[in-house]
C-alpha cells in the first residue's frame, strides 16, 4: 500500500485485500471505518499474549499493556517498538491522530493523550483488525 508517498513493505492490490480480510475487516483496515463500540470479542481479552494486526500479522501490541478504557474499544497504553506510526486526521469535524500498521499501512484506530501512566496514552484500536496470540 502507498500513503502520503510511502510504500508499505507489505502491499496488496484491493482485490487481495478483500480476499484475505472479511467485509468488515477490509471496511476499517482499508477503509477507515470504525467497528461499533463493545461490539468486538477481543474488548473482553485480560490473558497474557500479543496483538498483532490482521492484515499483515505485524505484532502490535503486548497484553499487558491493554486497559479498560470505557469507550467500548480495546485501549492500550503503549504499542510495541516500530509497529505503529500516526498521521493526523482531520475527518468527522475533528482534529485526531490516526494510528496505522507500519507494516501495511492499514488503519488501526485513533491515539489520545488521556491514558494511564506512564505514557498518559489511549491507543483506541478497532478490535476487528487484530489478531489475538495467548503467551
Amino acid at each position: 500500500m502507498q500513503t502520503g508517498g510511502k510504500t508499505y513493505p507489505v502491499t496488496l492490490t484491493e482485490a487481495e485485500w478483500r480476499a484475505k480480510l472479511t467485509p468488515d475487516q477490509f471496511a476499517i483496515l482499508r477503509g477507515h471505518a470504525t467497528e461499533r463500540p463493545g461490539s468486538c470479542a477481543l474488548l473482553q481479552e485480560k490473558r497474557p499474549g500479543t496483538f498483532s494486526c490482521v492484515g499483515c500479522d505485524t505484532p502490535l501490541f503486548r497484553g499487558d499493556t491493554k486497559f479498560e478504557s470505557g469507550t467500548g474499544w480495546p485501549s492500550f497504553d503503549t504499542p510495541l517498538p516500530g509497529s505503529v506510526e500516526n498521521t493526523e486526521d482531520r475527518t468527522h469535524g475533528m482534529v485526531r491522530t490516526e494510528v496505522h500498521c507500519a507494516t501495511c499501512g492499514g488503519h488501526l484506530g485513533h491515539v489520545f493523550p488521556d491514558g494511564p501512566p506512564p505514557s498518559f496514552q489511549r491507543y483506541c484500536i478497532n478490535g476487528l483488525v487484530l489478531n489475538f496470540d495467548p503467551a
